[in-house]
């Protein structure tokens, strides 16, 4: 694996903001439009969540956060890793240090939703001790739509 740095940043910093776009095109490009799930920047501000960006060098290569869904619970959020590095394992990196900060934070559970058409984050989830659960959120009642737990 290529050394990653991951930074805390806030969900409205421009680096974070640039690679939400990239992961909304991606979106967009799979299921034929941008995710719609509401977001607050405030629900990703600690100690409620959180929101990484990762860095090989200077360059913004990942993103993950998570925000408080629930007592004890965190959902995973905004998940990417920029297609030149994909491969590498900065997204297995990456959750594992958003699921160590939700440990920290008192989060006893995590949980994240996802798609069909995203089959390589599902693999990740799964490799990474995800289960299905039922399915929650803005597009739980979408048939794309997938839905994960895993106890922390």
């Amino acid at each position: 694996m290529t050394d990653l740095e991951l930074r805390v940043v806030r969900y409205d910093d421009p680096v974070a903001q640039e690679l939400v776009a990239e992961v909304q095109a991606e979106y967009v490009l799979r299921y034929g439009g941008p995710d719609r799930t509401p977001v607050d920047v405030e629900e990703f501000t600690p100690p409620r969540g959180l929101f990484l960006v990762g860095l090989v060098g200077d360059v913004p290569v990942a993103a993950g956060a998570f925000r408080a869904h629930g007592d004890g619970v965190a959902e995973i959020k905004r998940m990417y890793v920029r297609r030149a590095h994909r491969g590498r394992g900065l997204g297995r990196a990456l959750l594992d240090e958003l699921e160590r900060r939700a440990r920290a934070t008192g989060h006893r559970r995590v949980v994240l939703e996802t798609g069909t058409r995203q089959p390589e984050a599902i693999a990740l989830y799964a490799a990474s001790g995800y289960e299905p659960i039922e399915k929650f959120g803005f597009y739980r009642c979408e048939p794309n739509s997938r839905c994960y737990g895993k106890d922390l």
